[in-house]
């Protein structure tokens, strides 16, 4: 059998977040409008692998994934042994526009999912003007918590597994099994603490309920897309969101869960592509 090589060039940049150096993995594939994808909690870049192998999106889109520090082979800064990991509202959107800024990305398209959708309404909020159009996966604005976060970071507990375990649940009853399980193994892989730090940012720190409504589109189109299979966001609150948002866009996804790229990318395509040709560009 010979090597088949996917288009996906991945490199490492060095660049200062809150003060702090940092070595960031970023992977992308494409030429033409940027196309900025955020993952969700706990897992990392790799949950966008097929809209980079998907011809249809690269042929006018530079899509670009980086993994959050202390996600994927993004390392945590040093010192990171004598402090516990939290994300917040700050932090997060600081490090996304310096990551724009680092690659030189004008005016991208922004797609998150989970966290990466909460806080795509947060820059859909502060910085519309930053961006071409914001797409929110599974974006809610915000999550009551439903489960113990400290069985996620315990000496007699596998934090990973536990972790896989928990957003198991999650993934849509149609989804093939590779992608499912490939979707869950990104979990398992999770260094210790850093979902349950992530999930301080989804629970509590990243409460957008305030401010949701203030959100302009007419500054920055916004689309919300969510899987029908989701009980952290589920499709009341996506509803509810965007129907508190004036000009927005909401579709809910037949048979799909809270991670539609990686859990059945062929399934997700079909309410992407239209959105993308509406956005426009190249």
């Amino acid at each position: 059998m010979s090597a088949k090589f996917e288009p996906i060039i991945g490199r490492y940049m060095q660049l200062e977040l809150s003060g702090r150096a940092h070595r960031v993995y970023v992977e992308e594939a494409g030429e033409g409008t940027p196309l900025l994808c955020l993952h969700t909690a706990g897992a990392d870049g790799r949950q966008y692998r097929s809209l980079m192998n998907d011809p249809r999106v690269t042929r006018n889109h530079r899509v670009i994934a980086f993994d959050m520090p202390w996600h994927g082979k993004s390392s945590p800064p040093q010192g990171w042994h004598d402090e516990e990991y939290q994300l917040t509202s700050t932090q997060y959107t600081a490090m996304i526009l310096a990551v724009m800024d680092a690659l030189d990305l004008d005016k991208p398209i922004v797609i998150g999912c989970s966290i990466g959708g909460r806080i795509a309404l947060h820059l859909a909020l502060e910085h519309p003007e930053r961006f071409r159009a914001i797409i929110g996966l599974q974006a809610g604005a915000h999550v009551d918590p439903y489960y113990d976060l400290n069985f996620l970071h315990r000496p007699d507990v596998h934090g990973g597994e536990v972790a896989a375990a928990i957003v198991s649940g999650l993934v849509g009853p149609d989804a093939p099994d590779s992608e499912r399980w490939e979707t869950l193994w990104h979990y398992m892989q999770s260094g210790p603490g850093v979902f349950k730090g992530d999930l301080y940012f989804y629970k509590i720190d990243g409460d957008i309920r305030a401010r949701v409504a203030e959100i302009d589109t007419r500054r920055c189109p916004l689309f919300l897309l969510s899987g029908e299979y989701d009980y952290s966001c589920t499709p009341a609150e996506t509803l509810a969101v965007a129907g508190s948002i004036a000009g927005s866009e909401a579709t809910i996804m037949k048979g799909l869960g809270h991670f539609p790229m990686s859990e059945n990318p062929g399934e997700f395509a079909k309410h992407l592509l239209p959105v993308l040709e509406k956005i426009g560009g190249r």
